[in-house]
């Protein structure tokens, strides 16, 4: 327990570093970028491969801030599924408890890496490449679970393509990804399970969560904790037009939908628009983020458009993604907002998150809800690790699980918004 509270108080002093203006990811000298590393790539055609197999396995040390550490960790190339159904491979980085054999408790942590290139991904980072403060700080919350003894599955949930924010391929990908762990590990099936995420990482837990029932029953997960959540693109992206600090994810939205969808970006976008996409196509969230203050939705379409939300294929993209739809958890859930404004935690909408855990508790779904009052999205984070931490040590440890859902105050609806008439 000390040295959990140690990784705590070491997140309050870097939870700075999930503000928007953190200091940019800049790729380092070091392992080649995973677009020129032969291990990222599958050895074979994958329609006939079950899910989970593992194609490729290494051993990696683990860095931090670009420094080796003594911690190694294997990595595993697996076959997955994306969001259309298609077979498809992507990494995730095994990390056993330091001097330990593997343990029988396994944490699915989802790094909010939101990231566009192939140097943001977490098999990449975590071995000391394209060092930043917003990795770091997902290392020292992991710490926590590791000093404890826990093993972590740590995985490219946004698929080779970089497709970030697609739901359905990221809860795959996370629930794939602990399939390959057990089985690199020789565990059983019945391994109990825990899924942790916070932003980003909200993405991959929460859709895990709502699939696992239908995609893999034979997981035993015992909980999941997403906080930040971005429950429904189509309300953030308003809420975040203009702003000083989260402007600059508007364009990198459109490159990671038009990744997974059938977009026609060159049919809406203004030439500022298609300036700014291409600017940040191969880029980590630090690094535009904050990088185009008082963009605004409608900078970014022409004429006939005033905004991304007036383009059909745009808004079927964003209606496919909302949180809730991909199926009901059968698991406890923790789930965790900040709110420094009227509206939420100045990215995320309290509101959504509110309007989710009520339609999950509706379902019968069990709902530990937390809000952090004055707290923005990155002060956030330290609070909700923490609560995350003591959630699933309970789970571990079969203890009751607290249900909010008589206390949790009515929140947003999350129907799909209608989407416009015409050709986009």
């Amino acid at each position: 327990m000390i040295a959990v509270l140690v990784a705590v108080s070491v997140v309050v002093g870097l939870t700075g570093a999930l503000d928007a203006r953190a200091v940019a990811d800049t790729p380092a000298a070091g392992d080649p970028s995973p677009s020129a590393d032969p291990f990222y790539r599958s050895p074979r055609p994958l329609d006939s491969v079950v899910p989970g197999t593992v194609l490729r396995t290494r051993e990696v040390s683990i860095g931090i801030l670009g420094t080796p550490t003594p911690l190694r960790a294997t990595q595993a190339l697996y076959r997955t599924t994306d969001h259309r159904g298609a077979p498809t491979a992507t990494v995730t980085t095994i990390i056993r408890p330091p001097g330990g054999a593997p343990t029988p408790r396994l944490v699915s942590f989802n790094m909010a890496y939101d990231g566009l290139g192939p140097v943001c991904v977490p098999s990449y980072t975590l071995r000391g490449n394209n060092p930043s403060p917003l990795t770091t700080v997902e290392q020292v919350a992991m710490s926590g679970y590791l000093a404890t003894g826990h093993t972590l599955v740590v995985t490219d949930y946004e698929g080779p393509d970089n497709e970030w924010t697609v739901g359905r391929l990221s809860g795959y990908a996370a629930l794939d990804g602990v399939r390959a762990a057990q089985s690199v590990l020789s565990l059983p099936r019945s391994t109990p399970v825990g899924m942790v995420g916070y932003s980003g990482g909200s993405v991959p837990t929460d859709f895990a969560a709502e699939l696992a029932p239908g995609y893999a029953p034979e997981l035993r997960i015992v909980g999941a904790a997403a906080g930040g959540l971005p429950v429904d693109l189509a309300h953030n992206l308003p809420y975040v037009s203009g702003t000083k600090d989260w402007a600059g994810v508007i364009p990198a939205i459109i490159v990671a939908y038009q990744r997974a969808y059938p977009i026609n970006s060159a049919s809406f976008l203004s030439a500022r628009g298609s300036q700014l996409t291409a600017t940040v196509a191969d880029r980590c969230i630090a690094d535009f983020a904050s990088k185009y203050p008082g963009l605004t939705d409608a900078d970014m379409v022409r004429a006939p458009y005033h905004s991304l939300l007036d383009v059909p294929s745009v808004v079927e993209a964003l209606n496919d993604n909302i949180m809730g739809t991909a199926g009901t958890p059968r698991i406890p859930m923790l789930l965790g907002i900040g709110q420094s404004d009227a509206i939420g935690d100045s990215v995320m909408i309290d509101a959504d998150v509110r309007g989710l855990a009520r339609d999950y508790c509706a379902r019968g779904v069990r709902v530990d809800f937390r809000h952090y009052p004055g707290k923005s999205h990155g002060g956030a984070y330290q609070p909700f690790q923490t609560d995350a931490y003591g959630f699933l040590a309970d789970r571990f440890a079969g203890r009751p699980t607290a249900n909010s859902c008589g206390t949790i105050p009515p929140g947003a609806a999350l129907d799909p918004i209608p989407v416009p008439g015409g050709a986009g």
